[in-house]
């Protein structure tokens, strides 16, 4: 499973566009065509009226730019992001110049999902007690200064691996919790209304099956979406191997698999696959087709499901996982023909 290290980087290449279009048009890539006219819309909440919303985090791990590898990203993929998915922690400023231009780009707008570890460098129980206050405010205050267009905001995701039993540490569920709905009722005093909030797991049986994982969920008052983050691998014999129904369906023995677990505890929240991949071993190429074509006769079954958000890495923190869609010719042509799909044709209203 990946860990939450992919956070912005500073940018090492200036006009990386120029240098990559020779070398795409060589793939045989091409620039995705305009969105054709949808009757499907977001509402106030960001949850499309109909389809699902398609995005991604683009090369993770890299030095590159976030806003070109995206851009790169959409050229392999043939469709323009719908969802922006960026990193940041503790006091990092943003969103970013660069963030805000992805927004507002006239022909292909995208909506920020921006993934915030608040608690960087202290604990959820002092973020929970006020401690970290001025760095909320100060986030509030750059919203307020530079966007007004909706946005999503996941706080710490994957918390499950980040739990501490020992309260003396501060790092507990409930302390993840409290220090949640400390975050989000702060930001909306500030008068935050244009942000939609994701409580984003990781879905694993192994923390499913703890004692403690009930007491994550900060509550529905302060949780728009309940997002996942799960991967599948395209090697049959290696770590969880299958295909995207595996991914949304992890349970801890004898318990209820997790789109199970949010529809039925939490019926009026759309879910968001805020990560997903398919990988295999770096220097070991299995074709991911296999992966790639189950996900559009899941998500016909799984109503819930109106986002997903693609990770794209060639290697994983660990440096041994390719979770990349083009690590092979076929696995790339079954990307593509899921990407044209209709389904994911969402017009956007930011304001």
């Amino acid at each position: 499973m990946l860990r939450k290290s992919m956070y912005s980087l500073a940018a090492l290449v200036a006009g990386l566009g120029a240098a990559l279009a020779g070398p795409m048009a060589a793939q045989g890539a091409t620039t995705p065509a305009a969105a054709p006219a949808s009757k499907c819309v977001t509402d106030a909440k960001l949850v499309p009226t109909c389809g699902v919303l398609w995005g991604a985090a683009a090369g993770g791990f890299s030095t590159l730019p976030r806003d070109q590898e995206l851009k790169t990203w959409e050229q392999k993929s043939g469709r323009t992001s719908s969802i922006f998915h960026v990193y940041h922690k503790g006091d990092e400023k943003f969103p970013t110049a660069s963030e805000i231009a992805m927004v507002r780009d006239k022909a292909k707008p995208r909506v920020l999902l921006m993934n915030w570890r608040v608690e960087y460098g202290s604990t959820w129980a002092n973020v929970a007690a006020g401690k970290l206050d001025a760095r909320i405010d100060a986030f509030a205050a750059r919203i307020k200064a530079t966007m007004p267009e909706k946005f999503f905001l996941v706080l710490n995701h994957e918390p499950e691996d980040d739990v501490r039993t020992d309260a003396k540490l501060g790092m507990t569920a409930k302390d993840f919790a409290a220090s949640y709905r400390h975050v989000i009722k702060r930001l909306k005093s500030k008068g935050l209304d244009n942000m939609v909030n994701v409580v984003a797991y990781m879905g694993n049986e192994k923390w499913m099956a703890q004692s403690w994982w009930k007491d994550l969920y900060p509550g529905d008052d302060v949780v728009d979406w309940v997002g996942l983050d799960s991967y599948v691998s395209s090697e049959a014999d290696y770590y969880h191997a299958g295909v995207f129904a595996d991914l949304l369906d992890r349970k801890a023995k004898g318990g209820q698999g997790w789109y199970d677990w949010a529809a039925k505890n939490h019926p009026t929240k759309p879910i968001m696959v805020a990560e997903w991949g398919a990988y295999h071993r770096v220097g070991q190429v299995v074709d991911k087709s296999k992966q790639f074509n189950s996900v559009l006769p899941e998500l016909a079954k799984r109503p819930k499901v109106k986002a997903i958000v693609y990770f794209d890495t060639k290697k994983d923190l660990f440096g041994d996982r390719d979770i990349s869609i083009d690590s092979s010719p076929a696995s790339l042509a079954a990307f593509r023909k899921l990407a044209k799909s209709p389904k994911f044709s969402v017009a956007l209203r930011l304001r």
